[in-house]
């Protein structure tokens, strides 16, 4: 295997849709990490996309899942089994996209984030969001950490593990 991890995380996807019976191109493309708090640097994140042109709706949807519970196991093990025996400076992050699923997400995601964050700052009350998977409850955790008014937190035990959005408690100084 490649020690450039855009072909790494390829060639693995390529082979693990290939041991499914599913012959697909993979498109690479890399976003540039950029640390927030320059403290520790983000790893890169490798985009791999699925190209459609050859599937049938059917293995679309099958590797999408309910609610993305497909894509999403396989991009836990592309970053696990990718990053494995890698030194920390070379871990990578990847996520497997296909079929604009990933892109779509993220802006209901997004869109789900700021309507909680208007209503804690219209009631002052905390607000619960359901039925994020942990990478979804992190992208929530990412794109509200900039409003220093608001705080977010998960909480329950794994599947019934929710985020919680509230007004941040003010530090005495």
């Amino acid at each position: 295997m490649s020690n450039n991890p855009m072909q790494r995380g390829q060639q693995w996807l390529k082979s693990l849709l290939e041991l499914t019976g599913i012959s697909a191109e993979i498109q690479g493309d890399l976003e540039t990490a950029q640390s927030q708090d320059g403290d520790s640097p983000e790893p890169d994140n490798y985009w791999l996309t699925i190209d459609k042109t050859n599937l049938t709706p059917e293995q679309i949807q099958l590797l999408i899942g309910v609610d993305g519970s497909v894509l999403d196991a396989i991009q836990y093990l592309a970053n696990s089994v990718l990053n494995l025996s890698q030194p920390q400076e070379e871990q990578a992050s990847y996520t497997i996209e296909l079929n604009g699923y990933r892109v779509k997400r993220q802006a209901e995601i997004r869109a789900l984030a700021e309507a909680a964050a208007d209503e804690v700052r219209f009631s002052g009350q905390e607000v619960e969001i359901k039925s994020l998977s942990s990478a979804e409850r992190r992208q929530v955790h990412t794109f509200l950490k900039d409003f220093g008014d608001l705080e977010t937190f998960s909480r329950g035990k794994e599947p019934h593990r929710h985020l919680v959005v509230r007004p941040a408690v003010a530090v005495e100084s």
